[in-house]
């Protein structure tokens, strides 16, 4: 019987952040609606290319998003901040991801506690339940969640 308890405990330990990073409790349908407002700055493309949605390169990629640590698109220039959150730990998730989305800078100065902290994006998202439904759009259109945490990153 512990064998069986160490493995299923081990497996809920395992999987509890990619379920977190993949949840949702927006509607994507209206996440893709609002995400037009975004493309004047951000993209979403594969890795291999593939546009799903063609936009800006003033914003990082927005593919794959969930559960990826802050501040680590390569040859993307981050603010000093936004580098420092994921230094600290931030990986995108819808509770963190909406705040942001509503005002960055305000965000990152309650982030890393912190009032001299700024982000780049000046951009608003206008209510709670829009960021969240930009969110669910992000999840619903990224790679599926690996079982591996690492392979989030």
């Amino acid at each position: 019987m512990k064998p069986l308890f160490i493995a299923t405990a081990a497996f809920c330990a395992l999987s509890t952040p990619v379920l977190a990073e993949s949840h949702a409790t927006g509607d994507p349908e209206e996440g893709e609606k609002v995400f037009r407002q975004c493309r004047a700055c951000h993209m979403v493309v594969t890795p291999e290319g593939d546009e799903i949605q063609k936009g800006g390169k003033v914003g990082p990629n927005l593919y794959g998003v969930a559960g990826r640590t802050a501040g680590t698109v390569e040859d993307f220039n981050y603010s000093d901040s936004m580098v420092a959150a994921g230094e600290a730990g931030l990986a995108w998730d819808e509770e963190h991801f909406v705040p942001y989305a509503r005002n960055a800078t305000a965000f990152l100065k309650e982030y890393l506690d912190d009032s001299s902290a700024r982000g780049k994006m000046t951009f608003r998202v206008r209510s709670d339940e829009d960021a969240a439904n930009v969110w669910a759009y992000l999840v619903s259109v990224g790679p599926e969640p690996e079982m591996d945490e690492a392979s989030s990153d």
